[in-house]
């Protein structure tokens, strides 16, 4: 660029200056696409400040209009209460368990989420690691690359998908997504959720330990709140049985974590796909000693096109925001 050009870009930059937006920690989005966002808007980034986050918050408070957060960040009452200017929180998640949404409905602040974004790859993931508990395919992988294959001979069976009854627990968008692509193999679906949708014609339950014991696979799609934290617990554990699978796609809370992880050592379900855990990245290390178990560090929703999507979809809601039109994706805050 030559010298007028440069000079041009500053002198606009100084008339029209990028919004600023907070970002308390980084959203794994920064990782992919950070040059992207950062043509659009200044962020102001916490956690490279050596100040105390409260102190930071304190310096930048009368400038701050918009919060950039994602799914384990927390933004708390006493955060947005830092914040007077404060408008609009975007969270590159579907789940909104990490916002205080009681105070932004109190103050007025807006809310933008993922929405059904993630919905087709959080499907993905859960059929996936159904089939692959059920087949064994990463225990069977191990089973060849630890040389067990030559030493020991045949792998142990696995079962089958076809026609099997499976439960799922929340069905949202992901859980739609989640039966649709199960349907094709003949499975026979069952679903609790906080409410029965008249546009589907699987059996209800309202009650998650009956879905449990009326079905052989049981897949946690629902979101995590006060009423969903620990929901799966050794009650519904013990009704899903001993030939019973566990998969969840959902908030590793929303499960009883050390439960299930007994459930499994005695043998009281029969394994477990899990891409969620209660203390993330800390895994139990009973759950990496089990070949009954398929772990994933959360990464359901991390494609290359949707994290792209999701790019587009953050921008657009910070643009309608410093631009005073409807933001693309709001969490509808009810009284």
């Amino acid at each position: 660029m030559d010298c007028n050009g440069y000079h041009q870009e500053n002198h606009d930059q100084n008339l029209f200056p990028k919004p600023k937006v907070l970002v308390l920690e980084p959203p794994p989005v920064f990782k992919y696409h950070e040059d992207k966002l950062s043509q659009k808007f200044h962020f102001l980034k916490a956690w490279d400040s050596p100040l105390p986050l409260d102190q930071f918050l304190t310096t930048h408070a009368h400038s701050v209009q918009a919060i950039l957060s994602h799914g384990t960040c927390p933004v708390t009452t006493s955060t947005i209460r830092l914040l007077p200017s404060l408008g609009l929180i975007v969270t590159t998640s579907s789940g909104l368990n990490q916002i205080d949404l009681q105070e932004c409905r109190r103050r007025g602040v807006s809310v933008a989420y993922a929405g059904s974004l993630f919905s087709a790859d959080v499907a993905d993931i859960a059929v996936g690691l159904l089939i692959d508990a059920l087949r064994k395919i990463s225990a069977g992988n191990r089973y060849v690359t630890q040389g067990l294959w030559a030493n020991n001979g045949d792998f142990s069976l696995g079962s089958k998908l076809g026609g099997r009854k499976v439960g799922i627990v929340g069905l949202g968008s992901i859980g739609l997504e989640v039966g649709k692509r199960l349907e094709p193999f003949g499975c026979n679906i069952l679903y609790s959720s906080r409410n029965k949708k008249s546009s589907v014609s699987y059996p209800y339950y309202s009650n998650v330990c009956e879905l449990a014991a009326n079905c052989e696979f049981l897949i946690i799609c629902c979101e995590l709140n006060d009423q969903t934290r620990h929901m799966i617990n050794k009650e519904v554990l013990l009704a899903l049985g001993k030939k019973g699978l566990i998969i969840n796609v959902g908030r590793g809370a929303i499960i009883d974590e050390q439960e299930m992880v007994r459930c499994l050592m005695q043998g009281e379900i029969a394994g477990a796909g899990l891409d969620v855990f209660e203390n993330e990245p800390h895994v139990p290390s009973e759950l990496i000693a089990l070949d009954n178990v398929v772990l994933s560090p959360h990464r359901a929703v991390h494609t290359e096109e949707t994290l792209m999507a999701l790019v587009e979809l953050v921008i657009g809601n910070l643009e309608a925001f410093f631009s005073n039109k409807p933001l693309l994706s709001p969490v509808i805050l009810d009284e």
